[in-house]
């Protein structure tokens, strides 16, 4: 049986979502990413899926194969009155590796690169910026590789991705990989998240 994504444009087109803004990031296994991403205050929607690519119609079997050059991403959707694209840059950073090229931890390959995908010039340009304050003050060991890519269309990953940590916390790699993220995400910027 063959699984298809459901096919999105990267922009915003549900008019009810008006004065929210929406960010695509890359950070290796996109389950890692939105489960980071979901508890901030201001985060109003986060979705797996892939983006980047050159295939129509990506799914998971395929995008793993690492010869479709999508990755593995999240559109998270969110207030800006609450909650900055910086702030989720900074979150970001801060639960991945971005000095690994095609690779966090033992996920290797161009579906698991550090990626940002603007979807505006401001967002490119913070990009930029912090990317470049990040490695002036040597927080990483080695040079942050993270790329910045042009939005392509998103493609939201089956359903089953969605929500996957809130959905398996006992899967070995939720309680391995997943659950020390979101440990460090509650230590460390525990007044940016939900009461």
């Amino acid at each position: 049986m063959r699984v298809f994504c459901r096919r999105q444009n990267a922009a915003m087109t549900d008019t009810a979502m008006q004065g929210m803004q929406q960010a695509i990031l890359a950070g290796g296994c996109f389950w890692c990413t939105e489960a980071v991403m979901k508890d901030l205050r201001g985060v109003h929607k986060v979705e797996s899926g892939y983006i980047g690519g050159h295939t129509a119609r990506p799914d998971y079997r395929s995008v793993c194969s690492g010869t479709t050059g999508y990755a593995e991403a999240v559109r998270v959707t969110f207030d800006p009155a609450q909650v900055s694209f910086r702030d989720l840059l900074g979150l970001f950073f801060a639960t991945h590796d971005p000095t690994t090229l095609n690779r966090q931890g033992a996920d290797v390959g161009t579906q698991y690169r550090s990626a940002v995908f603007p979807l505006t010039p401001e967002q490119e340009r913070e990009t930029r910026e912090m990317i470049a304050d990040l490695n002036a003050q040597n927080i990483f060991e080695a040079p942050i590789v993270t790329t910045i890519e042009p939005a392509s269309e998103f493609f939201v990953a089956e359903a089953y991705h969605q929500d996957y940590y809130a959905n398996n916390p006992n899967d070995g790699y939720c309680r391995a990989v997943i659950a020390p993220k979101v440990a460090k995400l509650r230590q460390y910027y525990g007044e940016k998240l939900r009461a």
